[in-house]
Protein backbone atom coordinates (compact mmCIF):
# COMPACT_ATOMS: atom_id res chain seq x y z
CA UNK A 1 0.00 0.00 0.00
CA UNK A 2 1.08 4.10 -0.53
CA UNK A 3 1.90 4.56 2.82
CA UNK A 4 3.57 1.44 3.57
CA UNK A 5 6.45 2.44 0.42
CA UNK A 6 6.18 5.92 1.92
CA UNK A 7 7.28 4.39 4.91
CA UNK A 8 9.94 2.48 3.27
CA UNK A 9 11.43 5.13 1.46
CA UNK A 10 11.40 8.56 3.38
CA UNK A 11 12.31 8.94 6.97
CA UNK A 12 9.12 10.52 7.65
CA UNK A 13 5.63 9.82 5.69
CA UNK A 14 4.43 12.42 3.74
CA UNK A 15 0.91 14.32 5.29
CA UNK A 16 -2.26 11.68 4.40
CA UNK A 17 -6.03 13.15 4.27
CA UNK A 18 -7.70 9.69 5.60
CA UNK A 19 -6.59 7.01 7.54
CA UNK A 20 -8.60 3.98 8.20
CA UNK A 21 -8.10 1.03 10.36
CA UNK A 22 -8.54 -1.04 7.44
CA UNK A 23 -5.68 0.73 5.46
CA UNK A 24 -3.02 -1.35 7.17
CA UNK A 25 -2.71 -5.11 6.74
CA UNK A 26 -1.06 -7.34 9.87
CA UNK A 27 2.43 -6.91 7.67
CA UNK A 28 1.76 -3.41 7.53
CA UNK A 29 1.34 -3.15 11.32
CA UNK A 30 4.33 -5.93 12.37
CA UNK A 31 6.22 -3.46 10.16
CA UNK A 32 5.43 -0.22 12.31
CA UNK A 33 6.51 -1.50 15.29
CA UNK A 34 9.44 -2.71 14.05
CA UNK A 35 10.18 0.64 13.09
CA UNK A 36 8.54 3.04 15.75
CA UNK A 37 7.61 0.57 18.65
CA UNK A 38 11.43 0.64 20.37
CA UNK A 39 10.77 1.87 23.78
CA UNK A 40 7.69 1.98 24.06
CA UNK A 41 5.02 0.36 25.97
CA UNK A 42 1.72 0.03 23.78
CA UNK A 43 -2.04 -0.37 25.12
CA UNK A 44 -3.18 -3.10 22.64
CA UNK A 45 -6.10 -1.65 21.56
CA UNK A 46 -4.86 1.82 20.30
CA UNK A 47 -1.30 0.26 19.37
CA UNK A 48 -1.96 0.68 15.69
CA UNK A 49 -3.32 4.04 15.52
CA UNK A 50 -0.65 5.12 18.32
CA UNK A 51 2.05 3.60 15.72
CA UNK A 52 1.28 5.29 12.98
CA UNK A 53 1.29 9.09 14.74
CA UNK A 54 4.78 8.03 16.16
CA UNK A 55 5.91 7.32 12.55
CA UNK A 56 5.69 10.87 12.10
CA UNK A 57 8.21 12.08 14.87
CA UNK A 58 11.12 9.83 13.54
CA UNK A 59 13.06 11.55 16.53
CA UNK A 60 10.87 9.53 18.88
CA UNK A 61 11.98 6.53 18.04
CA UNK A 62 14.27 5.77 20.53
CA UNK A 63 12.63 7.97 23.33
CA UNK A 64 11.02 5.86 25.84
CA UNK A 65 7.27 6.33 26.42
CA UNK A 66 5.16 4.32 28.29
CA UNK A 67 1.14 4.47 27.23
CA UNK A 68 -1.34 3.91 30.34
CA UNK A 69 -5.52 3.34 30.06
CA UNK A 70 -6.73 4.24 33.06
CA UNK A 71 -9.85 6.49 34.29
CA UNK A 72 -8.67 9.95 34.14
CA UNK A 73 -10.85 13.56 33.54
CA UNK A 74 -8.44 14.68 30.40
CA UNK A 75 -9.01 12.66 27.40
CA UNK A 76 -4.81 12.46 26.90
CA UNK A 77 -2.46 13.62 29.29
CA UNK A 78 1.59 13.61 28.66
CA UNK A 79 4.10 14.18 31.22
CA UNK A 80 7.66 13.84 31.62
CA UNK A 81 9.05 11.35 34.25
CA UNK A 82 10.46 13.16 37.13
CA UNK A 83 13.71 11.09 37.69
CA UNK A 84 14.58 11.30 34.44
CA UNK A 85 13.78 15.30 34.08
CA UNK A 86 17.58 15.55 35.20
CA UNK A 87 19.01 13.63 31.77
CA UNK A 88 18.72 14.93 28.66
CA UNK A 89 17.41 13.72 24.85
CA UNK A 90 16.32 10.27 24.50
CA UNK A 91 16.86 9.28 28.31
CA UNK A 92 14.20 11.16 29.15
CA UNK A 93 11.39 9.19 29.82
CA UNK A 94 7.76 9.93 29.11
CA UNK A 95 3.87 8.72 30.28
CA UNK A 96 0.97 9.46 28.15
CA UNK A 97 -2.21 8.35 29.90
CA UNK A 98 -5.00 7.79 27.80
CA UNK A 99 -8.72 7.68 29.73
CA UNK A 100 -10.96 4.67 29.98
CA UNK A 101 -13.51 6.20 31.84
CA UNK A 102 -14.20 10.02 32.49
CA UNK A 103 -16.59 12.15 34.25
CA UNK A 104 -20.07 11.94 32.13
CA UNK A 105 -19.97 15.07 30.03
CA UNK A 106 -16.16 14.02 28.90
CA UNK A 107 -17.58 10.77 27.97
CA UNK A 108 -18.57 10.83 24.66
CA UNK A 109 -15.07 12.08 23.25
CA UNK A 110 -12.62 9.95 25.27
CA UNK A 111 -10.51 8.04 22.75
CA UNK A 112 -12.86 4.61 22.14
CA UNK A 113 -15.40 6.76 20.79
CA UNK A 114 -13.49 8.79 18.36
CA UNK A 115 -12.61 7.28 14.50
CA UNK A 116 -9.24 5.98 13.52
CA UNK A 117 -8.24 8.95 11.66
CA UNK A 118 -9.26 11.22 14.77
CA UNK A 119 -7.14 8.97 17.06
CA UNK A 120 -4.07 9.45 15.23
CA UNK A 121 -4.27 13.07 15.49
CA UNK A 122 -5.09 13.37 19.43
CA UNK A 123 -1.99 10.56 19.55
CA UNK A 124 -0.27 12.95 17.29
CA UNK A 125 -0.82 16.13 19.56
CA UNK A 126 0.31 14.54 22.69
CA UNK A 127 3.64 13.20 20.44
CA UNK A 128 4.05 16.61 19.62
CA UNK A 129 4.16 17.35 23.81
CA UNK A 130 6.89 14.59 23.98
CA UNK A 131 9.07 15.63 21.06
CA UNK A 132 9.10 19.49 22.61
CA UNK A 133 9.90 18.16 26.69
CA UNK A 134 12.74 16.05 25.06
CA UNK A 135 14.41 18.92 23.39
CA UNK A 136 13.89 21.54 26.21
CA UNK A 137 16.28 22.23 29.35
CA UNK A 138 15.80 21.42 32.43
CA UNK A 139 15.25 25.65 33.38
CA UNK A 140 12.79 25.20 30.67
CA UNK A 141 10.83 22.62 31.94
CA UNK A 142 10.84 23.71 35.41
CA UNK A 143 9.53 27.06 33.77
CA UNK A 144 7.01 25.50 31.48
CA UNK A 145 5.59 23.57 35.13
CA UNK A 146 5.08 27.02 37.08
CA UNK A 147 3.58 28.49 33.76
CA UNK A 148 1.11 25.51 34.13
CA UNK A 149 0.32 26.66 37.74
CA UNK A 150 -0.39 30.22 37.46
CA UNK A 151 -1.09 31.01 33.83
CA UNK A 152 -4.02 30.07 32.31
CA UNK A 153 -2.76 32.24 28.84
CA UNK A 154 0.77 30.72 28.93
CA UNK A 155 -1.37 26.94 28.83
CA UNK A 156 -3.04 28.52 26.23
CA UNK A 157 0.21 29.42 24.36
CA UNK A 158 1.60 26.27 25.35
CA UNK A 159 -1.41 23.90 23.40
CA UNK A 160 -1.69 26.16 20.37
CA UNK A 161 2.19 25.37 19.67
CA UNK A 162 1.93 21.94 20.31
CA UNK A 163 -0.91 21.56 17.92
CA UNK A 164 1.97 23.64 15.35
CA UNK A 165 3.96 20.69 16.02
CA UNK A 166 1.68 18.79 14.96
CA UNK A 167 0.95 20.00 12.04
CA UNK A 168 4.30 20.52 10.96
CA UNK A 169 5.09 16.90 11.55
CA UNK A 170 2.61 16.17 8.91
CA UNK A 171 -0.54 15.07 10.87
CA UNK A 172 -2.85 18.33 10.18
CA UNK A 173 -5.09 16.62 8.49
CA UNK A 174 -6.01 14.08 11.32
CA UNK A 175 -5.17 17.11 13.96
CA UNK A 176 -8.36 18.49 11.70
CA UNK A 177 -10.36 15.46 12.07
CA UNK A 178 -9.75 15.61 15.94
CA UNK A 179 -10.40 19.07 15.96
CA UNK A 180 -13.63 18.74 14.10
CA UNK A 181 -14.78 15.25 16.27
CA UNK A 182 -14.60 17.15 19.62
CA UNK A 183 -15.83 20.49 18.93
CA UNK A 184 -18.60 18.96 16.76
CA UNK A 185 -19.45 16.23 19.98
CA UNK A 186 -19.14 18.83 22.43
CA UNK A 187 -21.14 21.51 20.83
CA UNK A 188 -18.55 24.12 20.97
CA UNK A 189 -16.62 26.84 19.03
CA UNK A 190 -13.37 26.46 21.11
CA UNK A 191 -12.29 23.49 23.07
CA UNK A 192 -10.75 24.68 26.26
CA UNK A 193 -10.04 20.84 27.44
CA UNK A 194 -11.82 18.80 30.09
CA UNK A 195 -10.43 20.34 33.02
CA UNK A 196 -12.18 23.42 32.03
CA UNK A 197 -15.42 21.65 31.40
CA UNK A 198 -17.70 23.36 34.02
CA UNK A 199 -16.24 27.33 33.65
CA UNK A 200 -17.35 29.96 31.58
CA UNK A 201 -16.45 29.30 28.22
CA UNK A 202 -13.47 31.48 26.99
CA UNK A 203 -13.29 33.15 23.88
CA UNK A 204 -9.82 32.44 23.04
CA UNK A 205 -8.35 29.65 21.04
CA UNK A 206 -6.47 27.81 23.56
CA UNK A 207 -6.35 24.62 21.10
CA UNK A 208 -6.45 25.38 17.63
CA UNK A 209 -10.19 25.77 15.91
CA UNK A 210 -10.33 23.68 12.71
CA UNK A 211 -9.98 27.08 10.12
CA UNK A 212 -7.14 28.00 12.12
CA UNK A 213 -5.31 24.27 11.29
CA UNK A 214 -6.96 24.61 7.36
CA UNK A 215 -4.70 27.86 7.49
CA UNK A 216 -1.40 26.22 8.59
CA UNK A 217 -1.77 23.13 6.61
CA UNK A 218 -2.05 25.66 3.40
CA UNK A 219 0.96 27.29 4.18
CA UNK A 220 3.22 24.63 4.73
CA UNK A 221 5.38 23.12 1.92
CA UNK A 222 4.92 19.76 2.87
CA UNK A 223 1.25 19.42 2.18
CA UNK A 224 1.28 20.84 -1.45
CA UNK A 225 1.48 17.25 -2.39
CA UNK A 226 -0.65 15.14 -0.28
Amino acid sequence: MLFSISIANAQTPQPVKHFEHSDFSKEDSVRLLQEFGKYKTLIPQFALPTLVALSFYPELKNTPIRFIYKPAIATLTTKPNFPSLLLTGNRRTFTIIISDSSMQQIQPVILPKMDFNAQVGIIGHELGHVADFKQRTLLSLIGSGIGHLFSASYIDRFEFRTDSICIAHGLGYQLLAWSNFIRNTMHTTNWEGADNINKMPMMRERYMNPSTIEKYISKMPIYKTS
